[in-house]
């Protein structure tokens, strides 16, 4: 894909999941419509390995809708593509949306993402040591010891959701990668260098180089290193992809081995350490896109290249296998540690979701949103790309 972001655009590519479009205009049972949703989520997918210049275009969104899953992501870029729509940048339910002073326009059609289906349920462990799980409410044997109360996953459901631009009502200042000011990366290396310390990690700026790298994680160490030669914004952008490594591909990571981390950091591992950096990145407004290209161009083959090592080698099949496994797992990976990072940074804006509402709504981050909150985390909402992600 050609730096800083040209190509093509999800409006103009082939469109991978016609059966989408209809999710909103057919009624359809909820194992029905998780069926389309995972399907169209795998053609979408099978159709960023073929077409390598689309994983840009998902990270790119994933830098906008940074508090959702990847493959919700994915899911909204393509809903809003096949509708000839700008792509989402605000997404909320629609009793949400009311909470906020908005309502739906009418003739518009839900967007769908992937969503879970949850239960509080009662855990104890029996006289013979053996623990077990009911739903609250439901006996317990006696002799068995409470361990409390926990919301685990039962399932996957298909979420209903409507972007701002679908929406009528208070007014919203909703903010648009790229137009602004980016962050100052000095400070932005601060908050990176926060990120590191808070998962074990010292970090210093050095002038001894380790090979021909400008950056080096050493997990022994637990010491992130990055080169003092560097201008500000090329150390942030260093400290970012080794942030990557930080959080992906460590020692006990038997995913992060598979996609080829070793002190080097080699294949599908570079690729993942690089997307988290240019997605945390232009979050905050700094386009990497000519620096990062070639990392990125590389990600189908370092996909297709890891598949071949899988089926070759047929030890773990716990681990992705297929490419589209391999994609989505990536796609997770990278999404999530991009959201871990971005937590902590604070970016403009909120992320893709409505915040909150309370009693007192009040100026929280200047400039982003007017007279509202920080998004509240929520087990309930679309955070989570799918089963197997």
């Amino acid at each position: 894909m050609a730096p800083g972001g040209e190509g093509v655009s999800p409006s103009a590519a082939h469109d991978p999941a016609p059966a989408l479009a209809d999710l909103g205009k057919q009624r359809m049972t909820p194992e029905e419509r998780i069926s389309v949703l995972t399907e169209g989520l795998h053609a979408i997918l099978e159709q960023a390995v073929e077409s390598p210049s689309r994983w840009q275009v998902l990270l790119d969104a994933s830098a906008t809708l940074w508090r959702y899953s990847g493959g919700n992501v994915a899911l909204l870029m393509m809903q809003m593509a096949q509708r000839g729509t700008e792509e989402p940048t605000l997404v909320a339910g629609y009793r949400e949306w009311e909470r906020h002073g908005r309502a739906v326009l009418k003739g518009e059609h839900a967007l769908w993402v992937i969503a879970p289906r949850t239960a509080r349920m009662q855990e104890f462990t029996l006289p013979d040591g053996i623990r077990q799980r009911v739903r609250v409410g439901e006996k317990v044997p006696l002799g068995a010891v409470d361990d409390g109360k926990k919301t685990v996953i039962t399932g996957w459901r298909g979420q209903a959701v409507f972007d701002v631009s679908q929406t009528q009502g208070t007014p919203l200042l909703v903010p648009r990668n790229g137009t602004g000011p980016g962050v100052d990366a000095s400070q932005l290396f601060g908050s990176l260098a926060e990120v590191a310390h808070r998962h074990g990690f010292e970090v210093h700026v050095d002038a001894a180089q380790y090979g021909l790298t400008s950056g080096y994680t050493d997990f022994a160490k637990h010491r992130v290193q990055v080169g003092a030669w560097l201008s500000t914004e090329e150390r942030t952008a260093v400290l970012a992809h080794e942030l990557g490594h930080v959080l992906l591909h460590g020692p006990d990571d038997a995913v992060g081995r598979l996609y080829g981390s070793s002190a080097d950091h080699r294949g599908l591992a570079e690729v993942e350490a690089e997307s988290v950096a240019y997605t945390v990145l232009w979050a905050h407004g700094i386009d990497r896109g000519p620096q990062s290209a070639s990392y990125l161009a590389g990600w189908a083959d370092a996909v297709i290249e890891t598949e071949s090592g899988v089926l070759a080698d047929g030890t773990d099949r716990k681990l992705p296998a297929s490419r589209v496994d391999i994609a989505k797992s990536v796609l997770g990976r990278v999404t999530a540690a991009s959201k871990r990072i971005l937590e902590v940074t604070h970016p403009p804006g909120f992320g893709g979701k409505v915040p909150a509402v309370d009693a007192g709504p009040r100026l929280v981050q200047p400039a982003s949103y007017l007279g509202v909150g920080l998004p509240a985390p929520s087990v309930d909402g679309p955070t989570i790309a799918g089963p197997g992600v």
